[in-house]
């Protein structure tokens, strides 16, 4: 069974059809890119898969149960979780405080234990705290748990934003556009550290991303979308030699 199953996924904006008979299927520590051209609907399409938007048809299955209607916050308790585009962390409050979060929607406590503070309260407190910190240092960011989110440097708070997906503890990580802004050397490195959160993790990965070596180096199989539609599927040497990917998008056939 698949972790994820989207079925003919239709979504209209007024008189605009964004995306157009959209299937997807996400497996067991999968690791899928999605692409395609600037405007192709590649966010749109994240945005239904985590409920942002309600397609205007079509079905969305994560392990085997429908999504239908459910907010973002209900996905998440579902175990999918996802990072933006432009990056939406708490930046006015510290990086341990924009990860323990994340924790929000299994906290061990009721409100009673919140406001009088008894002992189990404190317990869940620590636990959460703790499981924070040891991500923190998985990525490299316990040192700076005490700083402000905004003070860290852009590479940062992109491994930051990844953190705090993580902490939600998914089975489905949706990275939208993780290595938009950075450097060739972080980037390499952004390609090491996705192949290493699947690996460690054992979670399945759908990823957009513009930068074709990072993709073609590192998804096992890619999803291409051109003006809504799904133009080709199947495995990057498939794919970076498809003549209807090369017209569409690449332009040429892609070096890695």
């Amino acid at each position: 069974m698949s972790l994820l199953s989207a079925k003919d996924l239709v979504i209209k904006f007024g008189g605009l059809t964004a995306v157009s008979g959209f299937n997807l299927d996400i497996r067991e520590n999968e690791l899928i890119g999605l692409i395609g051209p600037n405007g192709a609907g590649k966010t749109t399409v994240f945005n239904m898969l985590t409920g942002v938007y309600q397609p205007t048809s079509g079905e969305i299955e994560i392990m085997g149960e429908k999504t239908k209607g459910l907010k973002p916050y209900e996905l998440t308790k579902k175990q999918i979780a996802r990072t933006f585009q432009n990056i939406r962390l708490f930046k006015q409050l510290s990086v341990i405080d924009n990860v323990k979060i994340s924790f929000n929607y299994k906290i061990g406590y009721s409100v009673f234990n919140c406001i009088f503070r008894l002992p189990g309260y404190y317990k869940e407190e620590q636990r959460i705290l703790e499981k924070s910190r040891e991500l923190l240092k998985v990525f490299g960011l316990l040192d700076k748990e005490n700083e402000l989110a905004m003070n860290l440097p852009y590479g940062e708070q992109r491994k930051l934003e990844i953190v705090r997906a993580l902490a939600a503890e998914p089975k489905i990580l949706l990275l939208d556009e993780p290595a938009a802004g950075m450097n060739p050397q972080e980037t390499s490195e952004l390609m090491n550290l996705i192949n290493w959160i699947r690996e460690e993790f054992k979670i399945s990965i759908l990823l957009i991303e513009h930068d074709m070596k990072l993709v073609m180096g590192i998804c096992q199989r890619l999803v291409v979308l051109d003006h809504g539609q799904v133009l080709a599927e199947g495995t990057p040497e498939k794919i970076k030699k498809d003549p209807k990917v090369i017209k569409a998008y690449l332009g040429e056939e892609v070096a890695v």
